[in-house]
């Protein structure tokens, strides 16, 4: 008898069944997808209009015109991260990447216009989040750093001790914004 990998084990290494526990899904995701749809609708709204406008609108224009706001979706739509315990996921709409958590070998953090982690396993495994899901969504972060402890006492995380503190400093520093805030002391 053959066994059937699904895409999400498949994902997370072909010796690993999916890891038993909650899923925990970025609660914002949907905001951002409909952001995502709004942004390039406004996008094929206004080359529409302005096309039709010029009096330059024909068919071929007009599928032009679709195919830029559907790449323009493309582009502005963010990846769907998920943690179970022991496995973070991060799902676009062509790809999906998985790591196991709970035996990581690298966590990196890059600056620039986006802030991306990369986050690679023992395996080879490797997934790139935007921290930003994991301090808008507290529970994925204890998730994450629990698994995190766990590879650290394993040995086999070498390489991001520093960008796991500096997450967890900013994680502290926006609890404590919010803190004040729901307080009236802001």
């Amino acid at each position: 008898m053959g066994r059937r990998i699904t895409r999400s084990a498949a994902g997370a290494g072909a010796g690993h069944a999916r890891p038993p526990g909650p899923l925990l899904q970025d609660i914002h995701w949907a905001g951002e997808r409909r952001s995502a749809i709004g942004v390039a609708s406004l996008f094929f709204t206004a080359l529409f209009v302005l096309d039709a406008g010029a009096g330059r609108l024909d068919m071929t224009r007009g599928a032009l015109w679709t195919g830029l706001a559907v790449l323009v979706f493309v582009i502005v739509l963010p990846l769907r991260v998920s943690t179970r315990p022991g496995l973070l996921t991060a799902r676009g709409l062509f790809v999906e990447h998985s790591v196991r958590t709970d035996s990581l070998v690298s966590i990196r953090w890059f600056d620039g216009v986006s802030q991306r982690m990369i986050l690679r396993d023992t395996e080879g495994n490797r997934a790139e989040i935007d921290p930003d899901v994991l301090i808008r969504n507290p529970a994925m972060w204890r998730r994450l750093d629990t698994d995190t402890r766990t590879s650290i006492e394993r040995g086999t995380l070498l390489c991001g001790t520093t960008a796991l503190r500096r997450l967890a400093r900013r994680i502290d520093r926006e609890a404590a914004h919010t803190v004040f805030k729901v307080s009236g002391l802001e």
